[in-house]
């Protein structure tokens, strides 16, 4: 098989996971804008309702990994099974932790919030060749902040989930702004891209090559 046919099947299979990608990150997107709403509507009375919201967050979490892990294939599975491991913890964390009140959900929330933030940062920088990513860089990054933020938070009066809100609010936008760009890029013809132009002008020049 010649250079040019594996690198257009390496480019069509790349378009591919580009896809699958994106149409996940729309779900989440969808699912974590949804869940913020009805959060910011229950947070202030600490319902029944508020506890629920919370556990289903890592829940859906792990539901959105293992379908990941099976549409994708590479280095970043293994990243991947690290978050629902984190996210199952997570979720049996704060079911135990919201008995005793929101200050140590805010703990555990906090907890998972900083380690899902760097395998979010790990799993994003190993797909940069698949566009969009950036937005997955920079979400991870601040959710490691905003879980310290939470962990912070959690030993003051009048602790509240209201901040966990706005940050699964922040974290659909960006999970949208990654969609849309992984649209543009599965919509790109196979063996194109930034880092495959690169490759070939460098390929043509002699550039790289002993």
């Amino acid at each position: 098989m010649s250079s040019s046919s594996i690198a257009a099947t390496r480019g069509t299979a790349a378009a591919g996971r580009a896809t699958a990608l994106r149409q996940l990150y729309l779900v989440r997107s969808g699912f974590a804008l949804v869940w913020a709403i009805l959060l910011f509507l229950t947070a202030s009375n600490g319902s029944a309702l508020t506890a629920l919201l919370l556990v289903v967050y890592p829940v859906f979490d792990v539901a959105a990994a293992v379908v990941d892990v099976r549409a994708q294939r590479g280095g970043a599975s293994r990243t991947l099974v690290a978050t629902i491991t984190v996210s199952t913890l997570a979720a049996v964390g704060l079911a135990v932790a919201l008995t005793s009140g929101i200050p140590a959900a805010l703990r555990v929330w906090g907890a998972w919030a900083i380690v899902a933030g760097v395998l979010q940062l790990v799993v994003a920088v190993g797909r940069r060749r698949l566009g969009g990513q950036w937005a997955m860089v920079i979400s991870g990054a601040l959710s490691v902040v905003a879980g310290t933020a939470f962990v912070v938070q959690s030993f003051a009066p009048g602790a509240s989930v209201v901040t966990v809100a706005a940050y699964a609010l922040l974290g659909g936008v960006f999970f949208l702004v990654s969609a849309l760009r992984l649209g543009r890029a599965a919509t790109t013809s196979p063996g194109t891209g930034w880092w495959r132009s690169v490759s070939h002008s460098s390929a043509a020049t002699g550039i790289g090559s002993q």
